[in-house]
C-alpha cells in the first residue's frame, strides 16, 4: 500500500478582516457531517508540468490572493457563548493557527496516471491525498489543501468544512484558485455575499440557535453522526452525452405511452435521468435478497436554494455558503423493477424538483429523515451534472486527468460532476457494499449501451 510523506506544514492567510458571520439554521446540521475532501489528481504523460517546487511555489502564493477574496475559508469556527450561536470568525488570521493550513507531501510509491485511470478506486490512496480538518471542537479550523507528488504526477487535495461551503461554493473558490495561479486577472471576477442573513427563514436567529443546539446541544464539542467507517468499493463512468440522450429519449418514450401514468411528465434533465437509472439500478442490485418487490425505496438529493422565488427575498446567485436543502422521493420496489421502473422513477423526482421550485424551504431540516428512513433502501445523489469539475480547474499546467470526492462512505451513494471534456457528458462515481457493486454497474451501464 502506498504510504505518504509529509514534507511541511505551514500556514497560508490573507490579512485579517473584521468580519464574523453568525450561522444560519442552514449552516447547523452540516456540524454533523463529514467534511468535503476533494482531490484533483494530474498525470505528467506528456512531460508538461512545470518542476514540484515550482508548482508549489505558485500554489501557495495564489493561495494567499485567493482567501483575501474568501475571508470564510480562512477564518475559524467559533462558539458565542453569551449568545449561543456559532459563527465564522474572519479576524483572526495573523494568529498562530490562522489561515489555512498548506501541506507538501510525497508519495511517489502511487502511480498517478493509474489513480487517475482505474475505474475501481485505490480508495486508501485517494484518502491519503486529502488532508483531515479538526471539526470535533470549536473553534474549528474551515480549510487545509495539500498538494503530493506523485509518481509521474501529483495530486492537489482540499478539504473543507461542510457548514462553511456547499458544491457550488466551493467549484467557485477552486475556479478563483486556479485563475489566480495561472496569472489570470481577478478584474471583473464576480464578487460574492458571505452573510448568512441573506438566507431568510422564517426564525431567523432564534431559528438557528435551536436548530444548532438540536444538532450540537454540547458546544463547543461536536458531535459526530458518521464517524469513518470501512471504506467501501467505489468505481466511476463516465456518461458520455449520447447515452444521456438516448436514456432522456427512453424515458420520454414511456412517459408519452397512451398507457403511462407518467403522461404528463416532462423531458427529464440529465440530472434526474441519471438518478432515476441510478435508483433502479441500486434495487435491482439488492433484490431479492435485500429488497422485496412489497418494500418502500428512497431517493434522496439537495436543491440549491438560491434564486428561488420561494424564499423572500430570493437568495443572491453569488452568495458563498451552505445554501441547500433536501429533496427526499420515495416508490414501491415493485414499480422501479417494472419494465418502465426508470420513467417511473423519473416521474417521482421530477414531482419532487417541482415541489422544491415552488417550496425549496419545505425540507430545509433535512436531518430529521435520517431518524426513520431505512438507509439500506436509500440512495443518495449528490453533486450536480452541472459543476465544471474539469473546466475551471486548470492551474497553468492543464486540466485535471482526475477528479474525486474522497469523502463517501455509504453504499448508496453516488456523486455527479460534468465530465471531463465538455459536451454534455457526466462523470459518476457510486459507493456500494461490497456484494451488490458489480451487480449495480451491470445495471447501470447495461441500461446506458441497450
Amino acid at each position: 500500500m502506498a504510504t505518504v510523506k509529509i514534507i511541511e506544514v505551514a500556514r497560508v492567510a490573507p490579512l485579517p478582516q473584521e468580519l464574523v458571520l453568525r450561522l444560519s439554521a442552514l449552516d447547523a446540521p452540516w456540524f454533523m457531517i463529514p467534511v468535503i475532501q476533494r482531490v484533483l489528481l494530474f498525470d505528467d504523460a506528456s512531460g508538461q508540468l512545470p518542476p514540484f517546487e515550482s508548482i508549489v511555489g505558485s500554489l501557495r502564493a495564489s493561495l494567499v490572493a485567493t482567501l483575501a477574496r474568501f475571508p470564510p475559508l480562512a477564518g475559524r469556527i467559533v462558539f458565542l457563548p453569551s449568545t449561543g450561536d456559532a459563527a465564522i470568525d474572519c479576524s483572526g488570521t495573523d494568529t498562530e493557527d490562522g489561515g489555512a493550513r498548506f501541506i507538501v507531501a510525497e508519495m511517489e510509491d502511487a502511480d498517478a496516471r493509474k489513480l487517475a485511470g482505474d475505474a475501481d478506486h485505490d480508495v486508501d490512496a485517494l484518502k491519503a491525498l486529502v488532508p483531515e480538518l479538526a471539526v470535533e471542537a470549536l473553534p474549528a479550523e474551515v480549510l487545509a489543501v495539500q498538494v503530493t507528488r506523485l509518481k509521474g504526477g501529483l495530486a492537489v487535495g482540499v478539504a473543507v468544512n461542510h457548514v462553511v461551503v456547499d458544491g457550488r461554493s466551493l467549484w467557485w473558490f477552486l475556479e478563483a484558485w486556479a485563475a489566480s495561479c495561472r496569472g489570470d486577472d481577478a478584474v471583473g471576477a464576480p464578487t460574492f455575499e458571505f452573510d448568512r442573513t441573506a438566507v431568510t427563514i422564517p426564525g431567523g436567529e432564534e431559528l438557528a440557535r435551536s436548530t444548532l443546539r438540536k444538532y450540537a446541544p454540547n458546544l463547543p464539542q461536536i458531535p459526530m453522526l458518521f464517524p469513518p467507517g470501512p471504506s467501501l468499493p467505489r468505481c466511476t463512468f463516465t456518461v458520455a452525452a449520447q447515452h444521456i440522450h438516448r436514456l432522456k429519449q427512453r424515458i420520454s418514450d414511456f412517459t408519452t405511452s397512451p398507457t403511462s401514468a407518467q403522461a404528463t411528465t416532462p423531458a427529464p434533465s440529465s440530472f434526474v435521468a441519471i438518478a432515476a437509472l441510478t435508483w433502479v439500478s441500486f434495487v435491482r442490485s439488492k433484490h431479492p435478497d435485500a429488497i422485496a418487490a412489497a418494500d418502500d425505496v428512497y431517493l434522496f438529493f439537495f436543491c440549491d436554494c438560491r434564486g428561488r422565488s420561494g424564499i423572500d427575498p430570493p437568495v443572491s446567485d453569488n452568495y458563498f455558503g451552505t445554501c441547500i436543502t433536501g429533496c427526499l422521493t420515495k416508490a414501491t420496489a415493485q414499480d422501479l423493477l417494472s419494465e418502465d421502473g426508470v420513467a417511473a422513477a423519473a416521474a417521482a423526482i421530477q414531482g419532487v424538483v417541482q415541489r422544491a421550485a415552488v417550496d425549496p424551504l419545505a425540507l430545509w431540516d433535512w436531518m430529521d429523515i435520517l431518524t426513520w428512513v431505512p438507509l439500506d433502501r436509500l440512495v443518495n445523489v449528490s453533486g450536480s451534472t452541472r459543476f465544471p469539475a474539469y473546466k475551471v480547474v486548470d492551474f497553468g499546467w492543464g486540466t485535471p486527468t482526475r477528479t474525486e470526492l474522497v469523502t463517501m462512505n455509504a453504499g448508496g451513494q453516488m456523486v455527479l460532476v460534468a465530465a471531463k471534456g465538455g459536451g454534455g457528458g457526466v462523470q459518476a462515481s457510486v459507493c456500494m457494499e461490497p456484494d451488490d457493486m458489480d451487480a449495480f454497474n451491470s445495471h447501470f451501464l447495461n441500461s446506458l449501451v441497450d
